[in-house]
């Protein structure tokens, strides 16, 4: 069956979150529903990242068997014909061999967190930034941010419900910058913790705030004590942004084998991504 990767644009507002569930509708039932009329039969996505309620995307990535052949351009237009009028885009189509899966061949997923602080309300960023009606401290945000980078276990900052069967991951970046009246955080790992760039942000939006010291932030990380992390920031200001693999997800030549892993599941990173994605749960 050929496999194509959709790289798929959303705001998360009007959503449940991607993953279907039974208590509203999410994106993963919208893009379904909107490719059930070109495949002929109900179909299944897999994501590289299951959002929560309210979080955006720029740069979801999914990928769906179709039982026959079409054009990259043709899978692409055909969806979006029938996405209308969600709040969801399809950017590209790609044919990719059967090797690739949108989760488990992935090898970082970048996030980013906005905050808007200045003192009047947004009118047109509603839902889509965390305001926060006072200045904040950019500069010292980002110092602090640098004692969570690494591999730790992210006890604090992970959520009371996260199905993850370890809490220890390893975080390639977490930069803060200034933009205006806008900070925004950026974080890089191969796989993030239930709730843990929300949980980062709103510490570090303590930090900013002058309440927390970068000690402070040290200190709760040591503890593995959901208790000492800062308020959770809230998920209208996060977005996946990118996803990277390892393998070009070029298409399979004729004659080739598609079946080969390109993971290495001995990778203590990639075997936390196995057992996280058989208990179905994994958001930042």
């Amino acid at each position: 069956m050929p496999r194509y990767k959709l790289v798929v644009e959303y705001d998360g507002t009007p959503f449940a979150g991607w993953q279907r569930q039974i208590n509203g509708r999410s994106v993963q039932q919208a893009v379904e529903e909107a490719i059930e009329p070109l495949a002929g039969r109900p179909v299944r996505v897999h994501c590289a990242g299951r959002t929560d309620a309210g979080v955006h995307a720029t740069h979801q990535v999914v990928h769906v068997d179709l039982d026959q052949e079409r054009s990259a351009d043709t899978v692409r237009d055909a969806v979006n014909a029938h996405l209308r009028p969600e709040p969801v885009a399809i950017l590209s189509a790609k044919r990719v061999p059967e090797s690739f899966h949108a989760r488990l061949t992935a090898v970082k997923r970048h996030y980013l967190y906005r905050i808007l602080d200045r003192r009047s309300p947004p009118a047109i960023e509603v839902n889509r930034v965390w305001h926060i009606p006072w200045r904040l401290d950019a500069e010292v945000m980002h110092a602090a941010a640098q004692v969570l980078v690494g591999r730790h276990d992210f006890t604090t900052f992970r959520a009371a419900e996260c199905q993850a069967n370890s809490p220890i991951r390893t975080l390639e970046r977490l930069d803060v910058e200034r933009i205006d009246d806008e900070v925004r955080v950026q974080a890089c790992a191969r796989s993030f913790l239930h709730h843990q760039v929300r949980s980062m942000v709103g510490t570090l939006a303590r930090v900013g705030s002058g309440r927390w010291s970068i000690e402070d932030v040290r200190a709760a990380l040591a503890a593995l004590d959901r208790k000492r992390c800062g308020p959770m920031a809230p998920a209208a200001g996060l977005y996946l942004v990118r996803v990277d693999y390892a393998e070009p997800d070029r298409p399979a030549r004729e004659g080739t084998r598609t079946d080969d892993p390109v993971h290495d599941v001995a990778d203590p990173e990639i075997q936390a991504d196995l057992e996280d994605d058989d208990a179905g749960r994994e958001s930042a």
